[in-house]
């Protein structure tokens, strides 16, 4: 059999260029042909489902602004999505003077695309925009003539405070947590034309990935009509050997990436890894996990209702780390439900003092402040008890009552006696995500985002047992 035999007999597999879902707001026009222009400058081509990808996220509206602010993309690894973001982030800073935030999950993730579009900056075609390259590790830069400039960052505790830029992209965004969402956004608040940008692959079936789901979920149920969202996937693990659906799910398959490569995969993983890895599989939620609160009755004390006036607490929640700290407030009226509400969620890289100032302010109207963790507790009730003079205004509770405070809230939202403002996001995110974590003879809340709930919880089992109640009026007679 001749070499073209051969050939003829198993046919080259080209990845397609038709995503499985695209979702995108109209515009009247798109800067998206600019950015590949600007990729080509510097001998960069892009395959057409990467152009498709630039003209969405590029589209704009009559205002001449951003048809599509959020914009998303999930496509399995090695397919090129690095250059979709390099287009993306290049034509902003050259066409714009864009000023640009990249973050990822890893640095080293942060700093490989920081090498790549230095290489692009650095090519014949545009070294000529370029003003300064900053390569220190961990603060690395490409500043532009123009004052276009974009800067790599981990997503650390430190976060995206400090940072200004009107184009914020999300790398690894499977493992982006809410609280980091809220420490970047704000960098482009300020922004005339702001736009955020997530870029990953499915998360893995014991990871509830809010951030990236959430995003998904409203773009593809049509929630959001501000969203663009490009996926490649597959809606179920299915025969993993099948060879159409390798080139359905990569792009890349015969331009970038070869039949065989993938081969080697579906032979050396596990079928569920395989589909989520290369196939695009979004796996859902793992609901075998021991959640802390029953999901339904928590959406079910979701209010629109302003918080009543009664007795008042807090409760302080420091990290296990002692990076983050998580304030909540709970009311208790004498009639009808009580409320509890996240106030703060912030990383302690700026210190505490805010958060003493802030208590200290109301000491004259709150039963109790109740505090936890094992860092940055110590500091704070020491800058607090000169004016919590109260004998028991201060609460650092032993674990018998975070087993408790744990337990009663659980309790009190099955018994719907408890409301929480359905907009709080961030609390949301934590209640529904946290899990039980054993605490000697009962349980607390745990998971890798449950200060939040844990200082509700605190706020509540204060306010509903402190006997202190300065809003009490006096009775004379």
């Amino acid at each position: 059999m001749t070499k073209s035999e051969k050939s003829c007999r198993h046919e080259k597999l080209m990845g397609s260029q038709t995503p499985s879902d695209r979702i995108v707001p109209d515009y009247a026009y798109t800067d998206g042909p600019d950015a590949v222009k600007v990729l080509a400058v510097g001998k960069l081509i892009v395959d057409p489902w990467q152009s498709e990808v630039l003209n969405d996220w590029m589209g704009r509206t009559e205002d001449d602004v951003w048809s599509a602010p959020t914009c998303g993309l999930s496509v399995p690894r090695q397919n090129g999505k690095t250059l979709d973001t390099s287009g993306r982030i290049a034509s902003g800073m050259i066409l714009y003077a864009e000023w640009v935030i990249y973050t990822a999950h890893l640095q080293k993730t942060a700093t490989e695309t920081f090498m790549e579009l230095r290489g692009l900056f650095e090519s014949r075609g545009l070294r000529k925009y370029v003003k300064e390259i900053k390569a220190a590790l961990g603060r690395e830069q490409i500043i532009l003539k123009n004052g276009g400039r974009v800067v790599f960052v981990a997503r650390t505790r430190n976060g995206g405070r400090g940072l200004h830029g009107d184009c914020l992209v999300f790398d690894e965004a499977q493992e982006l947590t809410s609280e980091q969402q809220a420490s970047f956004l704000p960098a482009i608040s300020a922004s005339r034309n702001p736009q955020t940008i997530y870029l990953g692959t499915p998360p893995d079936e014991n990871c509830t990935g809010t951030v990236f789901r959430k995003i998904r979920k409203r773009a593809t149920e049509g929630e959001s009509k501000s969203t663009a969202w490009t996926e490649y996937s597959v809606k179920e693990i299915g025969d993993v050997t099948d060879r159409q659906r390798w080139a359905d799910c990569n792009p890349a398959l015969g331009r970038r990436m070869t039949e065989t490569t993938i081969a080697a995969e579906c032979e050396q993983m596990d079928a569920d890894t395989f589909a989520r890895e290369r196939l695009g599989w979004w796996a859902p939620i793992n609901n075998d996990q021991d959640y802390a609160i029953d999901k339904k009755k928590w959406e079910e004390c979701a209010s629109e209702k302003e918080k009543p006036e009664g007795k008042t607490a807090y409760g302080v929640k420091f990290s296990l780390d002692g990076s983050a700290v998580a304030l909540c407030g709970a009311v208790c009226p004498e009639v009808g439900e009580a409320r509890i509400s996240l106030i703060e969620l912030k990383t302690t890289d700026r210190g505490i003092q805010w958060l003493a100032d802030w208590l200290n302010q109301r000491y004259k109207m709150a039963s109790c402040v109740v505090i936890d963790g094992r860092n940055g507790v110590d500091f704070l009730i020491e800058k607090i008890t000169p004016v919590w003079k109260y004998k028991q205004s201060i609460v650092r509770p032993a674990a018998k009552e975070v087993i408790a405070a744990a337990s009663q809230l659980s309790q009190e939202i099955n018994e719907q006696t408890v409301t929480w403002y359905k907009y709080q996001e961030i609390l949301n995110e934590s209640a529904i995500t946290s899990v039980k974590r054993p605490i000697s003879g009962g349980w607390g809340f745990g998971g890798e985002n449950s200060i939040p709930i844990e200082a509700a919880a605190l706020a509540l089992w204060g306010c509903r047992t402190s006997k202190r109640n300065p809003n009490r009026k006096m009775r004379i007679g």
